[in-house]
């Protein structure tokens, strides 16, 4: 093939019918690189995420799938019911030693995604004993060694063993995307990466466009009162999230008797103990994750959207949640450290407001004041919206992908020739 139809692999542990974290941008980019006319090939997981548990229909079979023109393959191997970190690095390595030993079709540009570092780093080392030798690149959606430090996975020397893998692993690519330009920074100046070789694309909002619906029958079907101001947190309920602050701020709404109602949407590996944690309190609910229109409509009739982060998260992520958030046109309360990542992107959009993380009477006060000032809210929340058309957008980021996969592959061939020419 030339660069205008390349051969591409993608490896990266989620992909769709999974819903939320990582999984649709790697399926938006898998589909709008075959729309650009290249043949893509994924290999990942079976879908598990944020439940951690493998739906019916992709426990025997569906291993192999033509969706929406891409080949996907998906790899059986071990997948932990309760994701602690070791387990979770077995299921990283798990997954490694499958995409490392599986075929991927002489692909001309090899892309994986971290996380899951470990295995993007074997199947990087793989890709360099090809015959062929691929270009090689990785997409960042996470900066896995500050995740180590920041979700208080560990620190001391293994922080230290994080950071030298993700350097190594980076600088070992032919070029890097980071979602982010904070992101950029901290590989540059942390990591050592080349800055040169480091592209920023930013995710976008992978929520499909809403019909007008009748949202006093959506509240009414959801449970929430008429009076209530509804604050939605939706996603992944895991150690980042430390929604823990969410179910407090509800313990003081319920002693205040606050009109404040805290929706906590969708699943995750502390989903039960936050359920325990939240018995007897009244103004929070638990919901199940929706499909993919119910979920747009709650975002659509939330009154404000919540991001919750742990103290000390500032580095390690950009809450893929902020995407959809802001297309939706609501107004956004980030409970993060002021000088977070998230709290950048709230500043740079103009979309919300921010408190401190770990502070529950803080995350109470500013819902009660969005519930008050509605002219607030209702700025905040087209200021949101303008900004995920100006700088979110999909077909934008997609162009950036087409552009970047042909440049690793012009590079590539180019070094071939250059190397042929020398043994001449």
């Amino acid at each position: 093939m030339d660069d205008s139809h390349l051969r591409i692999a993608i490896l990266g542990i989620n992909y769709a019918p999974e819903k939320s974290g990582i999984a649709p941008y790697t399926t938006g980019l898998a589909r709008g690189l075959v729309d650009a006319g290249h043949f893509v090939r994924v290999l990942t997981s079976r879908p598990h995420y944020p439940e951690w548990q493998v739906p019916e229909d992709y426990r025997h079979g569906r291993d192999r799938e033509i969706v929406d023109g891409v080949h996907v393959r998906r790899l059986t191997h071990y997948m932990p019911s309760k994701p602690t970190g070791a387990r979770r690095t077995l299921f990283e390595l798990a997954y490694g030693a499958g995409v490392s030993t599986a075929a991927w079709g002489h692909p001309d540009v090899v892309i994986c995604v971290s996380p899951a570092l470990l295995s993007s780093a074997a199947a990087i080392a793989r890709a360099r004993t090809l015959q062929h030798r691929p270009a090689v690149g990785l997409i960042v959606q996470d900066l896995y060694s500050r995740g180590v430090v920041e979700t208080g996975m560990g620190g001391g020397p293994l922080s230290r063993a994080a950071t030298r893998l993700e350097s190594s692993v980076l600088q070992s690519c032919d070029g890097v995307v980071a979602i982010h330009d904070r992101f950029k920074r901290q590989m540059v100046e942390r990591l050592g990466v080349d800055e040169a070789r480091i592209s920023v694309i930013r995710n976008w909002t992978h929520v499909p466009p809403i019909e007008n619906f009748n949202q006093a029958e959506f509240r009414r079907e959801m449970g929430w009162e008429t009076d209530e101001t509804i604050v939605l947190h939706a996603g992944a309920m895991g150690a980042k999230q430390a929604l823990e602050n969410v179910v407090e701020a509800a313990r003081l709404a319920d002693a205040t008797n606050s009109h404040i109602r805290f929706v906590l949407l969708g699943d995750g590996s502390r989903r039960r103990s936050l359920e325990d944690l939240a018995d007897g309190v009244k103004s929070i609910q638990f919901l199940d994750p929706l499909e993919a229109e119910g979920f747009g409509r709650a975002l659509r009739t939330a009154d404000v959207l919540l991001v919750n982060e742990k103290p000390g998260v500032t580095e390690m992520a950009v809450p893929s949640k902020l995407t959809s958030y802001f297309s939706s046109c609501r107004p956004v309360l980030a409970a993060t450290d002021a000088g977070s990542t998230t709290a950048e992107e709230i500043a740079a959009s103009g979309g919300g407001i921010r408190v401190d993380a770990g502070n529950p009477a803080a995350l109470l006060a500013a819902a009660q004041r969005l519930a008050l000032d509605h002219e607030e809210a209702a700025a905040l929340g087209e200021n949101g919206k303008r900004y995920c058309l100006d700088v979110l957008s999909e077909s934008h980021a997609i162009r950036d992908y087409d552009h970047w996969v042909r440049g690793l592959a012009a590079n590539r061939n180019a070094e071939k020739n250059a190397e042929k020419a020398a043994e001449v």
